[in-house]
């Protein structure tokens, strides 16, 4: 009976280990695909804001504001 009792222990701990392998190959799999999604978002948005910036014209200071006088 001890000996079934541990047999059948090590194999729902292998089991169990060959489950959470797999999981957490699937899940890195899937978080590295994620980051280069960001990162793509990331780079486009930066390559539009960049081009927004350059399609603006910078406002000049008012500098020719007549001074108050006390």
């Amino acid at each position: 009976m001890g000996l079934t009792n541990f047999i059948v222990t090590i194999a729902g701990v292998s089991a169990v280990v060959l489950l959470l392998r797999s999981d957490v190959k699937q899940s890195a799999s899937i978080f590295k695909r994620n980051v280069k999604h960001i990162r793509n978002w990331l780079e486009e948005e930066s390559q539009a804001a960049s081009k927004a910036a350059e399609k603006t014209k910078p406002k000049e200071l008012d500098s020719k504001a007549p001074k108050k006088d006390d």
